[in-house]
C-alpha cells in the first residue's frame, strides 16, 4: 500500500479501538494505590512492613489442628455444591488468595497480594489491577490477567448466587498485557464493587475443567497461596503443607501469618464427639459456642495441668444477629403480626438464667454493639427522607431508636407478653380454642423447626413447651450435618437458628441476606424469606455512600427496616469470642479489629 494511502474502514475502527482502549488504560491507571478502603484511606502507608496484629519474628514450623464440627465432600469452595473442606479459600485463603488481602483490623481496607496496585477513579467507575510480575502458581505456572479474566468469567457464570451478582455487575473486562487487568463498572452506582473485585480468588485458567467445574472433587487443587494440599481424607480430614516455593513470602501481608508448617482439619460428627476429642488433646484449637461448657465444662485434666488455656478474646465489630428465623414463605408465618407475636413468647431472661448461666446479652440489633445499631439512636432526617417513600414498613418505635426486644419476669410463664402474643395473633386470624390455636378455618397451628446442634436442640425444645401453652405445636427435628444444609439451601423448613456475622463496613452481602432478588434463588442466604423495595433501596444507599457519617445513616435506615419486619427473633449475643487452645499454640498479644486470627498463630 502507497506510504499515504487511505486505509480501510475496519482497519480505521481497529485503531479507533486501540487508540480509546490506550487511553482508557492511560486514564485508569494514572494514580494506582497499594491499597483502598472502602470509605477514606487505608491506614497503612505504601511503605508499611507487616500488619500491626502480626508478629514478623514468629517461628516458622509444627502442625497446628483445627476440629471442626460436620463433614465435607469437595474441594472447590467456589460452587454451591457440596460442602467444601476448611481453610482452601479467604479468609483463611491457604490455596487460593484473592487479588488483594483483607486487614482484620481496618472495617473494609484491603492491601496488595496477588494485585501489587489497584486504582480506581473518584466515581468508581472502573477498577484497574496491576498484578505482582513474581505471581505463581503452586505448579509453577505464573499467575497473569489470562487468569484473572477466566476466573471471573467463570465465576460470573458457573459461581455461587451471590458472586453471579456482584461480577454481573461488571460491563467489560479488558486485559491489555499479561500483568494487568481493567474492569469498567460503568452505571453499577456501587462503590464497593472495586473492592468486591479485589477480594476475587484466581483460579488457575490451564488447570481448570470448566465442563465440571459445578461437580464436587476431592481433586488436589492447584492455586497460588502459601499451602498446598497433601493429604484428603473424604469426610474426615484435610492436611496442608507449606509451599516452599510460595511466591509472596516476602509481602507486607504475609509477614508474620502462615507460621506453621501444616496445618489439619479434623471433622467430628457431632458435638460431644468434638468436645471429647479436645478434652484427649487431639487438637490444639477451639471455638467455644456453649455457654454452660465455657463456664462449667474446663476443668478436666488438660487445663488443671496447663496443657490447655482458656482464651477469650474481645472483637470490637458488631455482634451481628443470632435469631431463630421464620420462613416466611411459608403461610404459617407470611403474617406479620404471627411473626412479632412469637417474639413475645420467646422468655430470653428465663432462658438466660436456666440455660445459659446467665453469660449472655440480649441482641436488639442486625449490628449490635456496634455505631451502625439503630436502637437507641433516633432517625436522622436523612435516615427519614430516604424512607419517607415506604410508610408502611417502618413503626415509629423504630424510627425513635426506641425499640427493643420484649422483655419478661424471667418466671418462664410471663402472663402479659401472653396476653400481648394472643391479641396480635388473633388480629391475624388465629384463635385459641380448647387448648389448640387454630385459624378461621380450623386449622391448627402447626410447624417444625430444624437444628443441627445439641444446643440447638436444647433451646428449640425449651421453646416448644412455652408454646404449647397457647396451643401452639412446635415440632424439633434434630438432622445430621449434610441433610440440615441440603434443606436450609432449599429453604425446605419452617424455622431454624442462623447467625449473620456482621462488620464495620457492611454492603453487598446484605442483598444475598435480605434482597428482592435473592428471595427465591436457592443457595442464598435469604433464609427469612425478606423482599420488599425499601431493604433494596437501604443497601443501594449503604453502597453509594461518600462519607462515614452518611454510611452510618444508611446502615441504621437498613436495620430498622430489617427491625420492623420480624424476620427473626432476635436471640442473645456474647461480649467475647471464648477461645481455647493448646499452650504450645501462640498468638500476638494484639487482638485486631474483628478478634481472633488463626493465621497468625504459630507453636513454639
Amino acid at each position: 500500500m502507497p506510504m499515504f494511502a487511505r486505509p480501510s474502514r475496519l482497519t480505521f475502527i481497529l485503531l479507533c479501538l486501540a487508540t480509546l482502549s490506550v487511553a482508557a488504560f492511560e486514564k485508569a491507571s494514572a494514580s494506582p494505590q497499594h491499597g483502598i478502603s472502602m470509605l477514606g484511606t487505608p491506614a497503612l502507608g505504601p511503605d508499611f512492613e507487616q500488619f500491626p496484629y502480626a508478629n514478623g519474628s514468629a517461628p516458622k514450623g509444627g502442625r497446628i489442628t483445627f476440629g471442626v464440627l460436620g463433614t465435607f465432600d469437595t474441594v472447590n469452595p467456589f460452587t454451591v455444591r457440596g460442602i467444601a473442606a476448611q481453610g482452601i479459600s479467604p479468609p483463611l485463603g491457604l490455596v487460593y488468595q484473592s487479588l488483594m488481602a483483607r486487614s482484620a483490623d481496618e472495617p473494609f481496607t484491603l492491601y496488595a497480594s496477588i494485585a501489587q496496585t489497584i486504582d480506581v477513579p473518584d466515581d468508581r467507575s472502573s477498577v484497574t489491577f496491576r498484578l505482582n510480575p513474581l505471581a505463581r502458581f503452586s505448579d509453577g505456572k505464573p499467575l497473569t490477567s489470562d487468569d484473572v479474566l477466566f476466573t471471573w468469567g467463570l465465576l460470573k457464570e458457573k459461581g455461587k448466587p451471590n458472586v453471579r451478582g456482584y461480577y454481573s455487575k461488571v460491563v467489560t473486562a479488558t486485559a491489555p498485557d499479561l500483568h494487568t487487568v481493567i474492569f469498567d463498572l460503568s452505571g453499577a452506582n456501587d462503590r464497593e464493587l472495586p473492592l468486591i473485585l479485589a477480594l476475587m480468588p484466581v483460579l488457575p485458567k490451564h488447570k481448570t475443567d470448566v465442563q465440571t467445574f459445578e461437580e464436587t472433587t476431592l481433586a488436589i487443587p492447584v492455586g497460588s497461596g502459601p499451602y498446598i494440599v497433601s493429604e484428603i481424607k473424604a469426610g474426615e480430614s484435610i492436611t496442608y503443607r507449606r509451599n516452599s516455593d510460595f511466591w509472596g513470602n516476602d509481602l507486607p501481608v504475609n509477614k508474620g501469618l502462615y507460621n506453621s508448617e501444616e496445618y489439619r482439619f479434623d471433622y467430628y460428627r457431632d458435638a460431644n464427639t468434638l468436645f471429647e476429642a479436645f478434652k484427649a488433646e487431639l487438637y490444639d484449637i477451639r471455638s467455644e459456642d456453649n455457654s454452660t461448657r465455657w463456664a462449667t465444662g474446663y476443668d478436666f485434666p488438660a487445663v488443671k495441668e496447663g496443657r490447655i488455656v482458656k482464651d477469650p478474646i474481645k472483637a470490637n465489630t458488631p455482634k451481628g444477629m443470632t435469631g431463630l428465623v421464620f420462613n416466611s414463605r411459608r403461610p404459617v408465618f407470611s403474617d406479620i403480626r404471627v411473626r412479632e407475636a412469637f417474639g413475645y413468647l420467646f422468655d430470653f431472661e428465663w432462658v438466660n438464667t436456666t440455660l445459659f448461666d446467665s453469660v449472655y446479652t440480649r441482641t436488639n440489633s442486625y449490628f449490635e454493639g456496634s455505631e451502625l445499631a439503630s436502637t437507641g439512636h433516633a432517625a436522622s432526617q436523612n435516615e427519614l427522607s430516604r424512607l419517607a417513600p415506604f410508610p408502611e414498613v417502618l413503626r415509629l418505635d423504630m424510627q425513635s431508636g426506641e425499640w427493643r426486644a420484649p422483655k419478661s419476669d424471667g418466671s418462664g410463664r410471663d402472663r402479659t407478653n401472653a396476653k400481648k402474643a394472643l391479641e396480635l395473633l388473633k388480629s391475624a386470624g388465629w384463635t385459641l380454642s380448647q387448648g389448640e390455636m387454630k385459624n378461621t378455618v380450623g386449622q391448627k397451628f402447626e410447624f417444625e423447626v430444624l437444628v443441627v446442634t445439641r444446643v440447638q436442640e436444647r433451646l428449640a425444645l425449651n421453646f416448644s413447651e412455652s408454646l404449647k401453652r397457647l396451643g401452639i405445636s412446635m415440632s424439633v427435628r434434630f438432622l445430621d450435618d449434610v441433610q440440615y444444609w441440603r434443606r436450609v439451601g432449599t429453604f425446605d423448613f419452617d424455622m431454624i437458628q442462623f447467625t449473620w456475622g456482621s462488620s464495620l463496613s457492611p454492603g453487598n452481602e446484605q442483598f444475598n441476606r435480605w434482597g428482592t432478588k435473592s428471595r427465591d434463588r436457592e443457595g442464598s442466604l435469604n433464609y427469612a424469606g425478606a423482599s420488599h423495595p425499601a431493604i433494596d433501596a437501604m443497601i443501594d444507599w449503604m453502597l453509594s455512600a461518600r462519607s462515614r457519617e452518611e454510611f452510618v445513616e444508611a446502615t441504621r435506615a437498613l436495620d430498622r427496616v430489617l427491625l420492623s419486619g420480624f424476620y427473626v427473633i432476635p436471640l442473645f449475643n456474647s461480649p467475647d469470642q471464648w477461645i481455647a487452645r493448646s499452650t504450645s499454640v501462640k498468638r500476638p498479644e494484639k487482638v485486631p479489629l474483628f478478634g481472633f486470627s488463626p493465621e497468625t498463630l504459630w507453636r513454639e
